[in-house]
């Protein structure tokens, strides 16, 4: 029973972590509208909300060497650590954000001083699906690791819906001017307490024994050995990752700005179909998990591969001309609902594809550079195809990624059998 009481906190501590990490994370794009003129000079505001935009694409881009940088660090000093490092980095991150000066008064210095924070803040996003995939999966026990590694993504989305939920509490109890002026500021000081709070809690949290059985003269994690030692299951993580990525990306965040700018529907309805949506498709997480308890890992990728590479082009077709919001979150919700069967258990899948001593590199690294090719261009080339009046040309494209990524789900081994996380 006390060992049971230990893995359900240690289970708890690596997923809060995870919200928090992601509510900082996406506090900066609910937050932009409001900070863009404190930190580049007056006058074109378009100009600077590219200015934010740009700062936020390089935080993405830091991504993929935070996932490198800390995969390898988690591999060497523990999950525990790996998880405790990227939850204060992304702390510094935000407290540097809260209380830097503005452009009026450092001049270029504000800028850059955002710059850095968000770069911080990719590394620490970077690292933390690695650490805290691993961390999951090795902690829950054989027989339930779909269902404990699927709050990975509860907290994932929890964090999304969060911070806007900060902003929205915020906007009704400030004016404009005081948004402008300080109100940013405090939800950006929220991340950094709570994310402080997380890092206690993480440094308290008891170690995997799959690191712990490890022994000292154990084989170095890095870039070169993975790829020497799997370089299919690199390659098959990787495109795995850009098709569930690019899924996500599409059906969630750029899903909003569709029912917008195709659909017709004002920015408050789009943004209140999408959040109930979200809703759901968090509380859904859990029971996905359960179902690849029990029918195994690849019939659960299969559903959404299939099920998604052929939804695709219709869903997206019926809701630009749906004009219904009751309709439009009932369409949403098909991809949504078979997206779940891949995202419960898509961290689980990679770790158990890599042993203990490469594990959080093995997981981290392909997925940060299929999710930063695919998924971090989504929103892009959905854009792209409709400037050029070719809208359904990304419809097709979804589903075309998305049939690839269904090849390479079959590909894969059976995990629930063949997972290499052996203890209980």
């Amino acid at each position: 029973m006390a060992l049971e009481a230990k893995r359900l906190r240690a289970i708890i501590g690596g997923s809060a972590g995870n919200l928090v990490e992601w509510y900082d994370w996406y506090a900066y794009t609910s937050l932009s509208l409001y900070f863009a003129a404190s930190f580049f000079p007056k006058g074109d505001a378009t100009a600077q909300l590219l200015g934010t935009s740009a700062v936020f694409a390089v935080g993405f881009f830091m991504r993929p060497i935070g996932a490198y940088v800390m995969g390898r660090y988690a591999d060497s000093h523990g999950r525990k650590a790996g998880l405790a490092v990227s939850v204060g980095l992304m702390c510094a991150g935000s407290l540097m954000i809260a209380f830097v000066p503005d452009y009026g008064s450092i001049g270029l210095a504000a800028p850059i001083v955002l710059l850095l924070a968000r770069m911080i803040q990719g590394l620490s996003v970077g690292g933390e699906y690695g650490a805290s995939a691993t961390y999951l999966s090795e902690m829950a026990t054989r027989k339930n690791r779909g269902f404990w590694s699927s709050f990975q993504y509860v907290t994932l989305i929890g964090g999304q819906l969060t911070s806007l939920a900060v902003t929205l509490i915020l906007q009704a109890l400030l004016t404009k001017a005081q948004m402008e002026a300080f109100g940013w500021r405090i939800a950006f000081l929220l991340g950094a307490a709570l994310a402080l709070g997380v890092y206690v809690l993480r440094r308290r949290l008891a170690e995997t024994a799959s690191f712990e059985a490890l022994a000292k003269d154990r084989p170095a994690s890095g870039a070169a050995a993975l790829w020497r030692a799997h370089p299919r299951e690199f390659i098959l993580v990787a495109i795995i990752s850009a098709g569930g990525s690019l899924a996500f990306y599409a059906y969630t965040t750029y899903m909003q700005k569709f029912l917008a700018n195709t659909a017709g529907f004002s920015i408050q309805a789009a943004t209140g179909i999408m959040t109930a949506a979200l809703v759901v498709f968090m509380l859904v997480q859990p029971l996905f998990g359960s179902l690849a308890d029990r029918f195994g890992r690849k019939p659960m990728l299969l559903l959404f591969g299939v099920g998604c590479t052929l939804v695709s082009v219709p869903v997206f077709s019926a809701l630009a001309a749906t004009r219904d919001a009751t309709a439009a979150f009932a369409i949403i919700m098909l991809p949504l609902l078979l997206l779940a069967a891949y995202t419960s258990i898509s961290a689980l899948i990679k770790a158990e594809l890599f042993p203990t001593h490469i594990r959080a590199l093995g997981v981290a690294l392909p997925y940060a550079l299929g999710n930063a090719l695919f998924g971090g261009t989504a929103e892009f080339v959905a854009l792209r195809f409709k400037q050029e009046h070719l809208e359904s040309g990304f419809y097709w494209y979804v589903a075309i990624i998305l049939a690839i990524t269904t090849f390479c789900f079959w590909l894969l081994p059976e995990t629930k059998r063949t997972s290499l996380i052996s203890e209980d």
